[in-house]
């Protein structure tokens, strides 16, 4: 569709391929709507990689992109205490984000959505109010090529330090971050005296990472190993070098290194009134406490499609924060809650060590299981819930010994 002005003119711009940005793309051109989806080639974001069974039931993941199969996690204390989780009768996927992320891509454009590589660069506006999207493409001879199109609308889906919610949303500055960073190595073979291919390792020790976890994350013949810390200075790449020497995993082949920043936090507003709205890691929807991504990044794609075509339908901007409104009603709960826990137990040491203790008790890892699985704060069972508060009351009054 072009314009007088020569550009081409689409219903929605959606800037950034990710999880978020291709959910985005898939809902909307599958709806009918004209989309552009623009990403950065080659860019494959640090991450455990686990998707529960809701976001393969809820957005249609088909069995071949699940690389693992995860039945436990391992949650190791500063002392070197270790408490298994075994998943009673379910599993954790685990995805290779390179496979993954392609896919959701690709599934976009078979539904209809365009789409072009390029880097985001400037919104602007015509005199008659329309927004302006601006992009360079790099050529074969190396040369960057710059091009724009007209949007009615524009979905910031380019990540933590979105250039999209720099430019459009004011309450970008809020954004607070974890820095993440992994290695992905070769698995390593059978029998392995730590490693377990079925199994997530979860370690919390300070000189590992003084105020998050560590991870050891299998993706079939790949694993991911890594850490994440807010804290400025410290050296990632030193503390998992350290860790793949501990697990006795450092002579093993490393395929890529990568890292990232991960927000703690949702931002207070997702949109600027007028035609552009945030997505996935733009917006800030990463659970605290897990620093878990995928799920919420594709149901904040949802949700951002679902504003944007009542706003294209209706052309009443306020439409545009119903995308806020409707993630923040099913998920705002779990991340309170994920917040409280990060901020007081991730504090220290000592802390974390009573944390890990408290995993132990089966009643905290039925409701931890159920409300990752299903996404949702379990409230079928009181009886269990009140028990886990007194427990919680004992170990924070250090009533309860670290056992």
């Amino acid at each position: 569709m072009s314009h007088s002005s020569g550009k081409e003119t689409f219903d929605v711009v959606i800037v950034g391929g990710g999880p978020a940005g291709a959910t985005a793309a898939n809902d909307l051109a599958r709806r009918g709507h004209h989309v552009l989806l623009l990403d950065r080639a080659g860019r494959i974001k640090p991450c455990g990689g686990a998707i529960p069974p809701r976001l393969i039931a809820e957005f249609e993941i088909p069995g071949h992109l699940l690389v693992a199969r995860i039945s436990a996690a391992r949650m190791v204390s500063p002392s070197n205490k270790d408490v298994d989780m075994p998943i009673d009768g379910g599993f954790v996927g685990m995805v290779d984000r390179e496979h993954f992320d392609e896919w959701l891509r690709t599934r976009a454009v078979e539904g209809g959505a365009i789409r072009r590589t390029g880097t985001f660069s400037a919104l602007t506006r015509e005199a008659d109010g329309t927004a302006v999207v601006s992009y360079e493409r790099r050529l074969d001879d190396g040369r960057l090529q710059q091009n724009s199109v007209r949007a009615r609308a524009v979905i910031g889906a380019d990540g933590a330090v979105s250039a999209v919610a720099r430019r459009c949303i004011p309450a970008a500055s809020e954004m607070r971050y974890v820095f993440a960073y992994h290695e992905i190595i070769r698995s390593p073979a059978p029998h392995h005296p730590v490693f377990d291919a079925t199994r997530c390792d979860v370690v919390y020790r300070g000189q590992l990472s003084p105020d998050f976890y560590s991870w050891v994350f299998p993706h079939g013949p790949t694993t991911s190993i890594g850490t994440g810390s807010a804290c400025k200075g410290f050296s990632l790449r030193g503390s998992v070098a350290e860790f793949r020497k501990a697990a006795a995993l450092d002579d093993l082949e490393t395929i890529r290194r990568e890292g990232a920043p991960i927000p703690l936090k949702p931002l207070s507003r997702w949109d600027n009134g007028r035609d552009v709205v945030l997505a996935g890691d733009a917006s800030g929807v990463v659970a605290p406490a897990s620093g878990e991504g995928i799920y919420y990044a594709m149901a904040g794609g949802r949700a951002a499609a679902d504003a944007v075509a009542l706003f294209l339908k209706t052309g009443n901007a306020a439409a545009l924060a119903s995308a806020r409104r409707s993630f923040m009603r099913q998920h705002g709960a779990v991340f309170f809650i994920l917040g409280l826990m990060q901020r007081y137990w991730y504090l220290n040491d000592a802390r974390r060590e009573r944390f890990v203790a408290i995993c132990r008790d089966k009643d905290v890892q039925q409701l931890t299981w159920d409300a990752y699985m299903n996404k949702a704060l379990v409230r079928a069972k009181p009886l269990s819930h009140v028990r886990i508060f007194f427990k919680n009351i004992a170990h924070l009054t250090g009533l309860a010994r670290a056992a």
